[in-house]
């Protein structure tokens, strides 16, 4: 029910639309949540890198409402994130899968892989977290397994049952949503929790 001056009332139905935009977009959120909590608890200092552009054209209104309505990508970006951990470098990508059956390995730009190669080589801690939609479930992927089926396995998808087999399902919680470095201490520091 909308009230309009002088009494008037009219009954509206709004249909809510998906913002096309926005799907894939709930994990980075939920990362996002995970490393301001990280942040905030003097846990780990990691961010979402940001993807570089060229910017060619740019709308002026007005002063405060510029607007871009022209760029392009200077450079493949990387990974989605990276940062600091327990003195160890910490960079990963993030993906989300519609699948139920297998993860496409298309998701993934052979730039990324060969990115997440240097930082393994170089001794950070590389990963992938996949959330496959679905299931409303969450893994934690060592990069270095992710690569070799990625640089070996014959088809053109990983089977979800690899991911069970394989990866470190993380438990959604409140506060962080997705934690993650829990999956680190156990597998790099050979602990349980990052707890303070």
């Amino acid at each position: 029910m909308i009230h309009y001056p002088k009494g008037i009332k009219k009954t509206q139905t709004i249909k809510l639309k998906e913002s096309f935009s926005k799907r894939g977009m709930i994990l980075e959120d939920d990362i996002n949540i995970t490393n301001q909590y990280y942040l905030d608890m003097d846990i780990a200092n990691i961010h979402k890198k940001p993807t570089p552009i060229t910017i060619v054209n740019v709308d002026y209104p007005n002063r405060s409402s510029a607007k871009i309505t022209e760029a392009y990508f200077k450079t493949p970006s990387t990974t989605d994130y990276n940062g600091i951990y327990r003195g160890k470098a910490i960079d990963f990508e993030c993906k989300e899968c519609n699948s139920k059956t297998s993860f496409p390995f298309a998701s993934i730009h052979i730039h990324q892989i060969e990115h997440l190669k240097r930082v393994i080589k170089h001794g950070g801690i590389g990963f992938i977290i996949i959330r496959f939609k679905y299931y409303q479930e969450v893994y934690f992927i060592q990069a270095d397994k992710f690569i070799e089926q990625y640089d070996n396995y014959p088809k053109k998808s990983l089977p979800y049952q690899w991911f069970q087999a394989n990866g470190h399902l993380i438990p959604f919680s409140l506060t962080p949503p997705i934690d993650y470095l829990k999956v680190i201490d156990a597998l790099y520091f050979k602990e349980t929790t990052h707890e303070k």
